[in-house]
């Protein structure tokens, strides 16, 4: 199946890094890509030039902080948590989104 196309996804990206975080606990950026395409059962696939220009942004709203760490694989690595901010900010995202789905499928159902 096709890649979803990268305007679809920069809208929900910073809802499924949040809900990963909060799901996960702190991860750095390949664990969280790799958790989202194994959730999704890699229907997402996110690069990196998606990926951390989204935890950029994220970071500089204040929904997540980041710190130095090590890997598993013992590489340096920068690890990314979720905040009491970020926490609120998915609790509204996710009510939006299940909002907006729900009128998505009725119009899908009655057209």
């Amino acid at each position: 199946m096709k890649q979803p196309k990268s305007d679809v996804l920069q809208g929900t990206l910073d809802l499924l890094v949040l809900k990963t975080l909060n799901t996960m606990g702190p991860m750095h950026g390949w664990g969280i890509a790799q958790r989202i395409q194994q959730v999704s059962e890699d229907m997402l696939r996110l690069n990196q030039g998606t990926l951390y220009p989204a935890l950029l942004r994220s970071q500089q709203r204040g929904w997540i902080t980041a710190k130095w760490g090590v890997s598993d694989n013992n590489r340096k690595a920068k690890y990314y948590s979720i905040t009491k901010a970020g926490r609120k900010q998915l609790e509204q995202e996710a009510q939006s989104w299940e909002r907006m789905a729900a009128v998505i499928n009725r119009v899908l159902e009655g057209a």
